[in-house]
């Protein structure tokens, strides 16, 4: 079953009942000129099990702590926004698989050669996707990305990505004069990361429901972050969102900005369609299958992680 993202941008109190998320909107329930009719509806309920990603985006929002203990141990990533609307804060069950000690010692187990060799693939992966990008948005063949991939080896020691990173911007966003992405930088960047959040939630989740550490990567390890393999492992889902972005900025313009509409569309990263082993999923099941297979190859079962293509 497909995980609901749930956001909320307005005020609201969010309690548990009967294995239920309550939903208070007291802007509603409160406000007196507003039909009897739509009072009663100031409150809604919503099953926990069938979320999977919660983003709180208002300062007047209050949760209880047995809401939030029960999205968490249904592995329901809670995500909350700062004062500019943009993902702020993650917060993960500590524990999400039944063999997790055993989980957590292979992988602190692999070698660094392992590592090497599943940097390659990701980042193989990553390129091939871009590629396949830029061919349905931009009508490019990009034979260079191609053999870019192609002659990515163990650890990425040419940074490889880098250079097949810098042609993808400039073409891809062809039409945004001196765009470059940049966190900070002009829009679309905006949306970008906006997207970026949401998809790294949804990785880091799917990291602890295999059983594995989200802070311990195979190639980034900055020691002030605390979605190292997250941050790894989403690289080839980046070009999903990459696509998503370049739709919304077409549609919107220039100066697109994070408005409701955008948001909500952005929302929809977790169910976007990708092609794993030849067959449609949504991404959210896909991100779950890659990070089951990335545990095979720290336990010795698989020697590939398995990576959606665009």
């Amino acid at each position: 079953m497909i995980k609901k993202t749930l956001y909320f941008g307005n005020p609201a109190y969010l309690s548990l009942r009967n294995a239920q998320l309550v939903i208070k909107l007291p802007e509603v329930g409160n406000n007196a000129s507003l039909p009897e009719a739509m009072k009663r509806q100031s409150e809604v309920t919503k099953p926990i099990e069938d979320l999977g990603v919660v983003v709180l985006d208002n300062k007047q929002i209050t949760i209880t702590s047995g809401a939030m203990e029960a999205l968490l141990e249904n592995n329901c990533a809670l995500i909350t926004c700062d004062s500019k609307s943009m993902p702020v804060g993650l917060m993960l069950p500590l524990y999400g698989n039944t063999t997790q000690n055993e989980r957590f010692r292979e992988q602190l187990a692999a070698s660094l050669p392992l590592k090497k060799q599943l940097w390659q693939q990701t980042i193989q992966a990553k390129i091939n996707n871009q590629a396949a990008v830029l061919h349905v948005c931009r009508k490019e063949e990009s034979k260079c990305m191609h053999v870019w991939a192609s002659d990515v080896r163990s650890g990425d020691p040419d940074n490889l990505e880098a250079r097949a990173a810098a042609y993808y911007w400039k073409t891809l966003f062809a039409d945004v004069e001196g765009f470059t992405r940049d966190r900070e930088g002009m829009p679309p960047n905006n949306l970008l990361n906006y997207g970026y959040a949401i998809l790294r939630a949804v990785v880091a989740r799917g990291l602890v429901a295999s059983g594995l550490l989200p802070t311990l990567g195979i190639h980034h390890h900055n020691r002030y972050n605390a979605y190292c393999l997250a941050d790894d492992i989403m690289e080839p889902y980046r070009p999903f969102v990459d696509k998503l972005v370049l739709d919304l900025y077409r549609q919107h313009g220039e100066n697109v900005a994070l408005t409701k509409e955008v948001k909500y569309a952005l929302l929809s990263v977790p169910t976007l369609e990708v092609r794993m082993n030849k067959k449609r999923s949504p991404l959210m099941v896909a991100v779950g299958q890659t990070t089951a297979s990335l545990y095979k190859c720290f336990s010795g079962e698989l020697r590939r992680v398995v990576y959606p293509e665009f």
